[in-house]
């Protein structure tokens, strides 16, 4: 069953059921409100007619009767029964009607039981035991409410009117909510249908609806879009380029493990494979940077402890002025005295390793003096800035948008080793910490910023 027309039976059964339930229980309230109210009149007459009876007992029975015409008229069907304490017929009124069950509900009638109410077909059927100052009485009254019917049935061809007009309007008012609601759903599921993961640019799916519930599902389903296709796109690219970046390596280097076979002389043959394990060694690091890369944006999750920034970069100089001795690295804080508690912040200890650790070789690699700084700037309030810059050829300015992008490499690279790759994984482990990392270049200093907001 469409979601539309679940909306529309389910909301309009609830409300016409609502509603039938309801307009009965005010119908039989207002049945036995009638009954109640007419049975207290019958009790009524009858005490008005035992006062009556009391006042003119002495009097004539034309004159006793003469009262009964002048109330026969009260109720439109009535019989009415006294008798005295012994239970003998005192008076009668002039009605025509009988009561079948008069001599059983007076032998139910006691001092101790005074009040009997029964139904005889439509008539309303009481017995009452009355006492009074010097007597005692017994009643039994038979009438049938004409008025509080009339009443009863005009309410009830109201009430089914009602209920008719509420029923018309609840279907019309659910199919209109129905179709309000399903509309935005049924968007979505069109456009669904006519999703093709095959086309080159896959469109995000566009829907306007001020249901929150569906926004968060076409914002949470265009993310997923996204990232699907980052990650086909993520493939494809990474096989052309490893294709490509990797195709003249692998190429030389069978090149040369061909002349490597072919030769005879011990020395050469043990150069040649020297150099061919240091170039082994550069096509694993490509592959390795994928990996890294491809670990961080599956979106696995990545443990997190708190650190010292400051004692990490120092260990990442230690380990890298192992292979490199001759280069120096100078550590600088701004201002001189700070509250150390900003240089601490949670994170992954080997995944920024390895981003420090690129950038610091990317000093060594394009410095034109053999020297770079590192600043760790704790001197704002909100925020830890850590910039690390060299001495040496600078990106165009029309390079620099790019210098994160995968394989790219800039002018200044010409002659160095690296694949464009090194840049793209520090990036994402910043990103992967809620840190910035920006470049700029001026006057021959290349600058990285990272920016952690406290």
């Amino acid at each position: 069953m469409k979601i539309r027309n679940k909306i529309l039976f389910y909301f309009s059964s609830a409300i016409i059921v609502l509603t039938a339930i309801t307009l009965t229980i005010i119908y039989i309230l207002f049945s036995e409100h009638r009954e109640e109210e007419f049975q207290q009149l019958q009790n009524e007459k009858i005490r008005q007619t035992i006062d009556l009876i009391k006042e003119f007992k002495q009097m004539s029975l034309e004159i006793s009767e003469a009262i009964d015409r002048q109330t026969i008229h009260d109720f439109y069907d009535e019989k009415m029964l006294i008798f005295d304490r012994n239970k003998k017929l005192i008076f009668s009124s002039l009605d025509n009607l009988s009561i079948a069950r008069a001599n059983e509900i007076l032998n139910q009638l006691s001092p101790s039981k005074r009040w009997i109410e029964t139904k005889d077909g439509d008539y309303d059927l009481i017995g009452v035991y009355i006492e009074t100052k010097k007597e005692s009485y017994y009643a039994v009254s038979k009438a049938y409410d004409a008025f509080g019917y009339s009443k009863k049935n005009f309410l009830g061809k109201v009430l089914i009117g009602i209920l008719v007009a509420t029923t018309i309007i609840v279907v019309l008012l659910s199919l209109y909510l129905s179709n309000l609601i399903a509309k935005p759903i049924a968007n979505l599921s069109e456009q669904l249908n006519h999703y093709d993961p095959n086309k080159e640019v896959n469109e995000t799916i566009a829907l306007t609806t001020t249901t929150y519930e569906l926004q968060n599902l076409v914002d949470r389903f265009n993310a997923l879009l996204k990232r699907t296709n980052d990650a086909f796109t993520y493939q494809k690219h990474t096989i052309n380029h490893v294709s490509h970046e990797l195709k003249t390596p692998l190429a030389i280097l069978v090149s040369e493990l061909e002349k490597i076979h072919s030769s005879d002389d011990i020395d050469t043959i043990k150069e040649g494979v020297h150099d061919q394990i240091i170039r082994s060694k550069s096509l694993g690091g490509i592959i390795n940077a994928l990996l890294e890369i491809a670990k961080i944006e599956s979106g696995q999750e990545v443990s997190k402890q708190a650190l010292r920034v400051d004692e990490l970069l120092f260990d990442v100089v230690e380990h890298i002025n192992v292979l490199y001795p001759d280069f120096h690295f100078e550590i600088n804080f701004f201002p001189v005295y700070f509250d150390e508690t900003k240089l601490q912040i949670d994170a992954n200890e080997d995944l920024l390793r390895h981003a420090f650790q690129n950038l610091l070789l990317n000093c060594i690699a394009y410095s034109d003096n053999e020297r770079a700084e590192i600043k760790i700037d704790c001197s704002y309030t909100d925020r830890l800035k850590i910039s690390i810059s060299n001495s040496g050829k600078t990106i165009d300015p029309e390079d620099e948008q790019y210098l994160f992008t995968r394989f790219f490499r800039g002018k200044n690279s010409n002659n160095k080793a690296g694949f464009g790759l090194g840049l793209v994984l520090t990036r994402k482990i910043v990103d992967l910490h809620k840190g910035d990392i920006h470049y700029r270049g001026n006057n021959n200093i290349n600058i990285f910023e990272i920016v952690w907001k406290m």
